[in-house]
């Protein structure tokens, strides 16, 4: 039996003692940190002034997918300690902005995008959350429920959750210090982001469900990605879960 395309992949970017390389990154060649989109409206997120006070071990406890979801629509406040929990900025140093999920070499090659469904003082629409300024960026405007959900494996939670997340990865970022390499970590950034989300919404009172079943090119088209340099890898959906 030949090796399938997941087999050949372990194999193709495992590290060798043997055959590692040595020598100095190409400074002049590194890709842009961060994506922006200067001529987007833009959302200011606030965070919360008051972080609710669950224990990390409840959050874990607690944490179930959540795929049902109430008609009450999320708070802008939730949202944006979502994004912050997501990959908010805690420190800076040496020209890094550090956040709050781990990156492979502090690279961060991941860029979060929102579709927003019922957020309230948010108009619906798919945005890109700038990290630097920890606000909304605008690049498509109006209801894209259905669009989502379908994007989503067809997956009709997604129309009705407050807001879905989708993570994408600019290749290059990694790609420029760890070459082949790079395509086993943005999966792992991509999961410490999730997972980070998910503990939040706990904390919010929210619910969310973790989404890998999806539609490449579908989910590219709606953030803008061309799925070659920039590719989405991973989503969730959150919302108040229906009692």
């Amino acid at each position: 039996m030949g090796k399938s395309i997941g087999s050949d992949f372990q194999q193709q970017t495992k590290y060798h003692r043997e055959r590692m390389t040595g020598g100095g990154l190409d400074w002049a060649t590194r890709p842009e940190t961060f994506k922006s989109y200067p001529d987007a409206d833009t959302v200011q997120l606030d965070l919360l002034k008051e972080i609710p006070e669950t224990l990390l071990w409840t959050a874990l406890a607690t944490r179930r997918s959540e795929r049902d979801y109430a008609d009450e629509p999320m708070t802008k406040a939730a949202l944006s300690q979502l994004l912050w929990a997501a990959q908010g900025v805690t420190a800076q140093s040496e020209g890094y902005l550090f956040r709050t999920a781990p990156s492979a070499g502090a690279l961060y090659p991941v860029e979060t995008y929102v579709v927003v469904n019922n957020v309230a003082d948010v108009p619906p629409g798919v945005y890109h959350y700038d990290v630097r300024n920890h606000r909304l960026e605008c690049i498509k405007a109006g209801d894209f429920r259905e669009a989502v959900a379908s994007a989503a494996l067809d997956q009709e939670m997604c129309a009705f959750a407050g807001a879905v997340f989708l993570w994408t990865a600019v290749f290059a970022r990694s790609r420029w210090k760890y070459g082949e390499r790079a395509y086993r970590y943005v999966y792992l950034d991509a999961g410490h982001i999730a997972q980070n989300v998910a503990l939040a919404a706990v904390a919010l009172g929210l619910g969310s469900c973790q989404i890998a079943a999806l539609y490449d090119d579908e989910c590219n088209a709606l953030v803008g990605a061309d799925g070659t340099e920039e590719s989405t890898l991973y989503m969730t959906s959150v919302g108040r879960v229906k009692t």
